[in-house]
């Protein structure tokens, strides 16, 4: 009963979460309706080492790809598609976010995303072992406050809620983040890299830990190709995964375009 009532209370948590994304989208609307609007898409192709997520029952833990796209202007919808190099799937991830200026430093992303996570697993078929691709489904809410201290730092917090729709995964994971971010770190005149570390507090059910969580990309000005990596290390937690210490580099595609809406 006790389970219930919390479950109640969560979905109710999301479902607020959602319609304050609502509100801000029609408002945000209704002050431009009377002007062009200029949105851009864009996108990116990534070839990583690793397919690494910061809940570790998500983690691939093989070369993969990850291909990103985004669509929009202030409410953007920015799929994403992940698959083993093999051709098998990982995940597929639809995310919609709001981002809102509150002044000219502090600004509000407002997200929320409906994914589908695949695992092979083996299962037993008239007496002989067969492997087939288990699907599972996630709804998922996220708020994440970023202040732009001066032009190469900011901080951030990122309030992240996970629901397992699928009964026998975890169903509630919780995730509290601190972000500090350095961009345009100047290595040449033309090269500049990003290092984005990261703390964060993460409960799954009745599991949860602390991790750290590092992320850097070196790019070169106006050209598409780039350099990513990523490190994730447990430094106290009972939650159970196959990796400890985990990291990856990638090479990523990028495009981007803009175009007028036509009224």
């Amino acid at each position: 009963m006790a389970n219930n009532r919390n479950l109640i209370i969560q979905i109710k948590l999301l479902l607020a979460f959602l319609i304050v994304c609502l509100s801000y989208t029609v408002s945000a609307q209704k002050k431009d309706s009377t002007i062009a609007r200029i949105n851009s898409f864009g996108g990116a192709v990534t070839i990583q080492s690793k397919g690494i997520s910061t809940i570790p029952n998500l983690t691939l833990g093989k070369p993969a790809a990850v291909f990103d796209m985004k669509l929009g202007r202030k409410l953007t919808f920015e799929p994403q598609f992940r698959f083993a190099l093999t051709g098998k799937p990982w995940a597929m991830v639809f995310w919609w976010r709001y981002n809102h200026a509150i002044d000219g430093k502090l600004r509000m992303i407002l997200s929320t995303n409906y994914s589908f996570s695949y695992k092979t697993i083996t299962v037993e078929s008239s007496g002989d072992p067969q492997e087939i691709i288990r699907t599972t489904r996630y709804l998922v809410g996220a708020i994440e406050p970023i202040y732009q201290l001066s032009k190469h730092i900011d901080i951030g917090m990122y309030l992240f809620f996970n629901y397992g729709i699928e009964k026998f995964i975890s169903r509630n994971t919780w995730m509290v983040s601190f972000r500090p971010g350095f961009s345009n770190i100047l290595f040449t005149k033309n090269i500049t890299a990003r290092i984005n570390p990261e703390i964060y507090y993460l409960k799954m059910d009745n599991n949860d830990g602390v991790y750290l969580n590092a992320r850097f990309s070196i790019s070169k000005k106006n050209f598409p190709l780039s350099v990513s990596g990523l490190i994730n290390k447990p430094v106290n937690s009972n939650i159970i995964s196959e990796y400890d210490f985990l990291w990856n580099v990638g090479l990523s595609y990028t495009f981007n375009k803009q175009y007028m809406e036509v009224r």
